[in-house]
C-alpha cells in the first residue's frame, strides 16, 4: 500500500491518521502537488492529495479513501472500527468528516497552508508571492468558533460523534495538527477542545506526524508537546 500525500495537507493526515489506527503498513510518498505532474494527474484528475494505491487501484480523496478502508479493513476491527455500524452513528460521523474535511478546511487550513507553504513553491504568475494576511487574519478567526464547536460536542459526548474514537476525531485533529504545526490555534479558547486534542494527539497514530519537519519551516514550539 502506497500513500501519495504532502506533509502538512490535512487530508493526507486524516488517511494517515486512520491507517496508523488500524495498523495497516504503508509507504509514504511525497508529491509536490503544485507541479501538476501528468503520471499523479492520471491518478487523481482533480491534482490533490491524498491519492491511496493498493494492488494497482487509485483510490483518491480522503473521503474515497475512508470509505475504501472501512469496506476493506474496518470489519476486522470490531470496537475499534472508525465507523460505526448503526446508520445512525454513520451518518453523525460522516457528517462531522464533511465538516472538517470541507467547512474547516474551507475557512481555515485551505488558507493556512496555501499562503504558508504552496505559494512558497509557486512563481507569481501562478499565483505564488508573500502571504496574505488578510487570508491568514480569517483563518485564525474562523479558528475560534471551530474550537468552540469542538468543546461544545464534548460536553455530551466521550468523542466528538459519540462514545467511541471515529472518522470525526481523526479528520478534526488532522486538520487541528496542520494549523497547530503554523503555530495557528488559539488554545485558550476552548479549554475542552484542548483536552480532547491533547488525548488524540497522545495516540501511536499521531506520533509520526509529531515528529516530522518541513525543511525550511520548523514547526511551533508546541507542536509535538503532549503537553501543551
Amino acid at each position: 500500500m502506497q500513500l501519495l500525500h504532502h506533509s502538512l495537507c490535512p487530508h493526507s493526515r486524516f488517511v494517515r491518521l486512520v491507517l496508523g489506527e488500524y495498523g495497516i503498513a504503508f509507504e509514504l510518498t511525497e508529491e509536490p502537488v503544485w507541479k501538476r505532474r501528468p503520471e499523479f494527474l492520471a491518478l487523481n484528475p482533480a491534482g490533490t492529495t491524498p491519492v491511496l494505491i493498493e494492488n494497482g487501484l487509485a483510490v483518491p480523496g480522503a473521503l474515497v479513501i475512508a470509505e475504501y478502508l472501512d469496506e476493506k479493513h474496518g470489519a476486522g476491527h470490531a470496537d475499534r472500527r472508525l465507523l460505526p455500524l448503526d446508520p445512525g452513528g454513520r451518518v453523525e460521523v460522516r457528517r462531522l468528516v464533511s465538516w472538517f474535511h470541507d467547512k474547516f478546511f474551507a475557512e481555515v487550513t485551505e488558507h493556512l497552508v496555501q499562503e504558508k507553504i504552496i505559494k512558497r513553491h509557486l512563481p507569481e504568475s501562478e499565483g505564488g508571492g508573500a502571504p496574505d494576511s488578510a487570508a491568514i487574519r480569517a483563518a485564525r478567526s474562523n479558528i475560534r468558533y471551530h474550537l468552540r464547536y469542538i468543546g461544545w460536542l464534548l460536553k455530551a459526548r466521550n468523542w466528538l460523534a459519540g462514545d467511541r474514537l471515529s472518522y470525526a476525531d481523526l479528520a478534526a485533529a488532522a486538520h487541528l495538527s496542520a494549523a497547530d504545526y503554523l503555530g495557528d490555534v488559539p488554545w485558550d479558547e476552548d479549554e475542552t477542545a484542548k483536552s480532547w486534542y491533547a488525548r488524540v494527539k497522545s495516540r501511536p497514530a499521531f506520533r509520526p506526524l509529531l515528529a516530522e519537519s518541513l525543511p525550511g519551516m520548523e514547526p511551533a514550539p508546541t507542536y509535538a508537546d503532549l503537553d501543551f
